[in-house]
């Protein structure tokens, strides 16, 4: 039993790397991810250590890496395909969205489709134009996949190998401004929970704030301000995004009477709404307030120096259980 303290970049580079010694069919594919180790470093050493035979160098084409990856699986390969900016899976899109998605189904059942595609996603970087997106809610909105997001290191390390280890296809979405900024210690030997739960992870009774990846972390700092004004509002990260587990969201709605749900994508037609109708029909008399969301602007993504006034923060999400709490 080994405990190390790591990033989440760092988590989710040891991941892959107990995946690929515990299975010679796990391969990764991708932009950049051999010699120079992916541009956040993602899979640094892994080429030098597994060869180019199972961490390849491709072409800067996603519909081909995706598409090389989807014969890949049907040949009983389990491949893990790195998206290099969230903004670059669109080339990619109909390869997930008419293939990945649907040869499981469309072979009625005979032919698996275990594969990873790796996006990093959300802002806070300052990066341009395509390299801050939020794509998650176009395929969660997909039947045919799995889509789960981490929030941190520990979950980052865990999800990942259960990922690859699932014989349906995920897209894995990693926020990239979390990449170095969180530390945590990460015991290999420990016994991971289910990859399609969502968690409590700081309990409360006033009100609810439900976030996924990025927000995780403003969720809890507003929390942690809330508390300071006498309010308990107890975070939930929902990890997976589909299937969405709403079991220890609705308890908790149904003990607090108010629900924020916060995300960066933009507020329209975002997965906010699915958790605000869900929670509608099913904890309707529990509710003292409407479920209220808190998310990015409806505007494509704007230039880094104003991504500050575009990004859910604390004083936004503060602002939303103000609200809540008024009605």
């Amino acid at each position: 039993m080994t405990t190390t303290t790591m990033s989440m970049a760092k988590a989710l580079n040891a991941g892959l790397r107990r995946a690929m010694e515990e299975d010679p069919k796990v391969v990764v594919m991708g932009e950049d991810v051999g010699r120079l180790g992916g541009v956040f470093r993602i899979t640094d050493g892994l080429q030098k250590d597994f060869g180019e035979d199972r961490v390849m160098d491709t072409p800067l084409a996603e519909s081909g890496i995706v598409g090389t990856a989807v014969g890949m699986a049907m040949r009983g390969y389990r491949p893990v395909v790195e998206i290099q900016f969230d903004g670059f899976v669109y080339p990619a899109y109909d390869q997930i969205v008419c293939q990945v998605a649907k040869f499981h189904s469309r072979s009625q059942g005979r032919v698996p489709m275990p594969m990873v595609i790796r996006i990093p996603f959300g802002g806070g970087i300052g990066a341009v134009e395509h390299h801050s997106e939020s794509p998650e809610a176009q395929f969660a909105h997909t039947p045919g996949l799995k889509v789960v997001a981490c929030s941190n290191p520990v979950d980052a390390y865990w999800m990942l190998q259960q990922a690859i280890a699932c014989d349906d296809p995920v897209i894995f979405l990693e926020p990239k401004r979390h990449y170095h900024s969180t530390r945590a210690e990460i015991d290999d030997a420990a016994s991971p929970g289910p990859l399609w739960e969502s968690r409590v992870v700081r309990p409360g009774d006033a009100a609810t704030l439900i976030g996924y990846g990025p927000t995780v972390g403003t969720c809890v700092d507003a929390a942690a301000v809330a508390a300071e004004e006498g309010r308990s509002l107890e975070v939930i990260d929902l990890r997976t995004l589909s299937p969405l587990d709403l079991g220890p969201v609705e308890e908790s709605v149904r003990r607090t009477g108010r629900a924020i749900v916060v995300h960066e994508a933009h507020v329209n037609l975002g997965l906010g709404a699915e958790v605000a109708a869900r929670l509608t029909e099913t904890c309707f008399y529990s509710l003292e307030a409407p479920v209220l969301r808190v998310g990015g602007w409806d505007t494509p993504y704007p230039p880094a120096r104003v991504e500050e006034a575009y990004l859910p923060d604390l004083d936004r999400v503060l602002d939303a259980v103000d609200r809540s709490f008024a009605f």
